[in-house]
Formats: C-alpha cells, structure tokens, sequence
C-alpha cells in the first residue's frame, strides 16, 4: 500500500503521495487513519476493507479507553469511563471527592505503615492510575510517587493511593484540551525537586512540552543519581527534556510538518542555564559531563534554546512536589486540564 513505518514510532505507518498525506496508527486490531486529503482516507478504508473483516466506526470518539470530544475549535481527550470503572472495581465510586490529588508538602517514604494484606490490589491499581496519567498530567507526581513503592507497598502507601481516587473521584469528567494554533512553537518546561526523597535523597525531575500551546509530552521522575546540587539537578531534568524534544522534532519531520522555529526550554534555574550555553567545563559539574555534552550540542546546532523563567510561572512544578490546591488548579489551568462537562 505504500507506507512506510515510522523510526520514531513503529506503531505509526505514514504514506506520502504527491499532495496527499496519510497516517495510520495500529494497536493490534484497532487502527486509527487520518490525513490530509479524505477521498485518500476513503479509499484506504476500502481496501483494508476489501481485505480484512473491518468495521468503520466514523469519526474517532473512543480509543483504548481514551475518549475524544470534538469542539469547535478542536478536541478533548479524557478518560471518564475508565476512571469510573476503576472507582466501582475498588468500591470507592461514593468516596467524598478531595481537592488535590495529594497532601501538600507530604513526603511518602518507605516505611509509611504496616505491610498490606493484599499487595497485588496496590499494584493493580496503581498501574490503572499510570494509565490515567496518559490524558491526566495533572496526577502524574503522585502517580510517579506511589510507583516508587511496588515492590513492597504500606498501608501509608495505600492511604495515598485512595486520595489519588478521592481526587479523580471529584475531576472524572476533566481532561485535556487541544485547539488550533496560530503559532506552531515547540516549547518546554523543566523543574526538578532537589534531595526531596527522604529515604535516598534523590531528586525529582518534571517537564512538560507543548506544541502550538498544547501539552503533547510530560513526566515525573525521580533521578536514578543523587544531585549534589540544585543546579546539578535542575541540570539534569533539562537533559530528559531536551532528550524527548528531540524525539518529537524527529516525529514532526516524519510527519512532514513544515520546519519549526528554534525550540524553547524554560528552567528556572539560572546556574543550570548558564551551563547550557558555556562550551568551558566547570568544575563541580565533571560527573554529568555527557548530559551536559548532549545538551551543549544540540543548543550549538540551534536545536534547542534555554532560557530562564521565574519559578512562579514554572509549569513543571506540579510535576515535582505536591502543591497547595490554589498553586495546584493554577497549575493544572496551564496545563490545559478542563471540566468536559
């Protein structure tokens, strides 16, 4: 048929014919196609379906467990079904709803409790909540959070869990947000948490990316080393970014989308950013000499620019500590998670 498979994503097949693009993403036997020209769109439909027992659902609205709203000015994706399908699987669909997804300044450490009596139910639900963080930025520290206690999960652990619930409970019908664009801008955010797990004084890494304003990308993570610095380990997070970014700029080209500007990074770390851009190696910064290397190249090849912004617009910081519910909505605002409703 004439597609070649993506090498960023080997799920997605891309078919380009003189003015017409066509892309197509399979997950088994669920298949998603758009494109550029629709008479494409319906011959293909019509071939595989010529060949395969197929059966058209129309315009997407549903996929794996990801609904799509479609608007005026675009799409929200969210994942109410799943969310309330989880709430009466674990008997908590009547539970009061709460307003952040974790107390603020909590600090989960591992010995939170006793042991529990049925650890797959932890694991179990934690790994639904992993699933919800696909359309859920806004979860996705307290998720990254109560994943570092799989291995041996306590009734403290739990009782975390069940807040993340308690909260989803109260924001089933939130999701997130995509509109059209004047401005097709490749930028991100990136934070980290220094030292802020107690039990190995680890840091936190976070970062968001958006494109034509609309988050496409996020994480947090806590870092596999211990940052000797904030600096050291806001450093760090802008290596995880810049990494991802790169990702998505390889994709964009094999979608064929027209060349980008420049690509923004925001870290509210001055030091960090001055060593982004300094081609001298300093000292205190030898032993993450290939993160700065890999970052220093691609700001020399005009890939990626760094650049500072205050820590009170810093998107990224939902992604590395629990916030009070007020720093906590703002946050969530920005990140384009709306009420569907």
């Amino acid at each position: 048929m004439g597609f070649d498979t993506s090498k960023a994503d080997n799920s997605l097949f891309i078919r380009h014919r003189e003015d017409a693009l066509l892309y197509v993403l399979v997950y088994v036997d669920d298949i998603i196609v758009t494109g550029s020209d629709s008479q494409e769109i319906d011959k293909f439909v019509k071939t595989l379906d010529g060949q395969f027992a197929l059966k058209d659902l129309g315009q997407l609205s549903y996929f794996l467990g990801i609904e799509v709203k479609h608007t005026s000015n675009g799409i929200v994706l969210s994942q109410t079904k799943y969310i309330r399908d989880l709430l009466q699987k674990v008997a908590m669909d009547r539970s009061n709803a709460l307003p952040t997804p974790m107390v603020a300044n909590n600090r989960l450490t591992a010995e939170e409790g006793s042991p529990l009596e049925d650890e797959h139910q932890y694991r179990s639900i934690v790994g639904a909540l992993q699933y919800i963080v696909i359309t859920r930025p806004d979860i996705a520290y307290s998720v990254n959070k109560v994943c570092q206690f799989m291995h041996k999960p306590l009734t403290g652990h739990l009782k975390a869990v069940k807040r993340i619930l308690r909260y989803l409970q109260g924001t089933m019908n939130y999701g997130l947000q995509f509109t059209r664009a004047s401005k097709f801008l490749l930028e991100g955010y990136s934070d980290a948490s220094w030292g802020s797990d107690i039990d190995d004084r680890r840091s936190t890494s976070g970062y968001c990316i958006f494109l034509g304003g609309n988050p496409v990308s996020w994480s947090s993570k806590k870092q596999h080393v211990v940052s000797r610095s904030t600096a050291e380990a806001e450093y760090r997070s802008v290596a995880h970014v810049t990494a991802e970014m790169t990702w998505i700029q390889s994709l964009l080209t094999e979608l064929r989308v027209p060349s980008l500007p420049k690509a923004l990074i925001w870290c509210d770390s001055s030091a960090a950013i001055a060593v982004a851009g300094n081609p001298v190696m300093h000292s205190k910064f030898k032993h993450v000499e290939l993160d700065i290397f890999f970052v220093r190249e691609k700001v020399a090849a005009g890939v990626v620019q760094v650049g500072h912004v205050p820590g009170t617009h810093q998107l990224a910081d939902i992604l590395t500590k629990p916030l009070s519910a007020s720093g906590f909505n703002r946050f969530r605002d920005l990140l384009r998670v709306v009420n569907t409703n």
